[in-house]
């Protein structure tokens, strides 16, 4: 069993990485009829956090580090801003995934629109003291929102078409410590 959890890992973290570069790729498509659209759900940061609360073993933080910072590089966004920003988030949330397990799902979409709240004001703070370009608010705000609502797809998407769901009650890992 723990050799399967071990290779199921490891499955789990590519399957992460290649759902992650998808959603690049298909943003980066152009698409679109021209600039000036509204700006869409940050899906990335979403399938971290979705994929932290679900099974955080299966998303070390250094993986969902250099996942963002190549969002960050891809995006044009200031490097490693949004990369450690998303970072602390997911592990504010990781820290109370067990707290979460029997709760239910609007439960933890209120919390994770409360650390999407924190994680924009902080980006906001860290432009403002690094004297960085912002975003008009209101492209900001609409941004926060769409994400906020993506939130419950990006979960059933994680959960049906992936499978990926939380650990059971007497599952354990390789270490013999309970998930």
């Amino acid at each position: 069993m723990a050799e399967s959890l071990g290779v199921q890992r490891v499955i789990w973290r590519f399957a992460f990485v290649g759902v992650a570069t998808l959603i690049a790729f298909v943003q980066l498509l152009p698409l679109g009829s021209g600039s000036g659209g509204l700006p869409g759900p940050d899906l990335i940061a979403l399938l971290a956090i979705a994929w932290v609360l679900r099974r955080p073993d299966f998303v070390p933080i250094g993986l969902i580090a250099v996942v963002m910072l190549v969002a960050d590089f891809l995006f044009m966004r200031p490097p490693g801003l949004w990369a450690a920003i998303v970072v602390l988030g997911t592990e504010f949330l990781r820290v109370r995934e067990q707290g979460l397990r029997d709760l239910p799902f609007l439960v933890e979409w209120g919390l994770v629109a409360g650390v999407l709240l924190a994680m924009t004001l902080g980006e906001a703070l860290a432009r403002l003291a690094f004297m960085v370009d912002q975003p008009s608010l209101g492209l900001t705000l609409i941004h926060l929102i769409l994400t906020i609502l993506a939130y419950p797809v990006v979960v059933g998407v994680t959960a049906f078409a992936f499978g990926l769901r939380r650990a059971a009650p007497g599952e354990v890992d390789d270490m013999g410590r309970r998930l």
